[in-house]
């Protein structure tokens, strides 16, 4: 299942749906609050190993896809993960885990799998690099012919974070294996706090520019809608809900509005709240900017 063209006249809103129960639950929750779209994991981000889907999860999720009408979904990678570890043991472990994240969304159709690059954790920004594309590569290798791709993140450059540069991006594409089939997810409060000054027009423009220079926007397939908690060029990932951080809701109407991106799918991961009210006031607060 791919994502719907980007030729649609409006951009896709979502949000990320939790999967407590069984992954097709994801589908009905978002159906639930009003999703075009929806983010999952495809197991649970807070440990290594998940039993296999069995034949009926994935009969389930793809039944639950046709009846709640959302074509689009996105999966992100666990925050376990590491690609780019200086440590052999723990990247293998990160690679295989990846691998196994990949071979989930194919077997569900998810057609991209959002991913932060990882950290050099002391090695050094270049080494690190490098050694991103390694893994990158290598799970390349394994899942050959597959149609999810991996979409890179740009991230807020917290601690030895890499990706906060679209700069580090196009490098981790050009030294991985099959680096064309790496795609990007565009996330609006990790920008705002590596220093993308999005606030404004002029600034907006700039940095959009500058993501087409060195990494191409017809690579850019998912956005993640996220208000910043900390000021701009903090270098700290805090998401706050829209209009009540630092980006403001003016750089949401104008992504909203911004044509190239029509189409593609959007996801909140701001605090759901209790029921998920406050994500669904959040939905509520970008259809009002349309």
């Amino acid at each position: 299942m791919t994502t719907k063209a980007a030729s649609s006249k409006r951009p896709l809103l979502g949000a990320h749906m939790s999967i407590a129960g069984q992954v097709g639950e994801a589908l009905i929750r978002g159906k639930s609050i009003g999703c075009d779209c929806i983010q999952i994991f495809t197991k649970s981000s807070r440990q290594w190993k998940a039993k296999p889907y069995s034949e009926e999860d994935i009969a389930t999720f793809k039944r639950n896809q046709r009846e709640t009408g959302i074509e689009s979904v996105i999966a992100h990678d666990s925050y376990l993960l590491n690609l780019g570890a200086p440590n052999e043991e723990l990247r293998k472990k990160s690679v295989a885990a990846f691998i196994d994240e990949l071979e989930r969304c194919e077997a569900l159709g998810v057609p991209y799998l959002v991913a932060h690059p990882g950290s050099h954790v002391g090695s050094g920004e270049e080494k690190g690099i490098a050694t991103i594309a390694k893994s990158i590569g290598e799970a390349h290798h394994a899942c050959k012919g597959f149609a999810v791709k991996v979409a890179l993140e740009i991230t807020a450059g917290q601690g030895s974070n890499l990706g906060y540069k679209f700069e580090q991006i196009a490098q981790m594409i050009d030294a991985a294996r099959e680096g064309d089939r790496i795609r990007v997810c565009f996330d609006t409060e990790h920008a705002f706090a590596a220093g993308y000054e999005i606030t404004t027009e002029e600034g907006y423009e700039r940095t959009f520019a500058e993501l087409d220079k060195y990494v191409g926007l017809k690579r850019v397939v998912a956005f993640h809608l996220n208000d910043s908690l900390k000021p701009f060029n903090s270098h700290v990932d805090r998401h706050e809900h829209i209009g009540k951080g630092h980006i403001g809701k003016e750089t949401f109407r104008r992504l909203l509005h911004d044509s190239r991106f029509f189409g593609l799918p959007m996801c909140l991961e701001t605090d759901p709240g209790p029921d998920m009210k406050d994500i669904a006031k959040d939905l509520e607060t970008l259809r009002s900017l349309l």
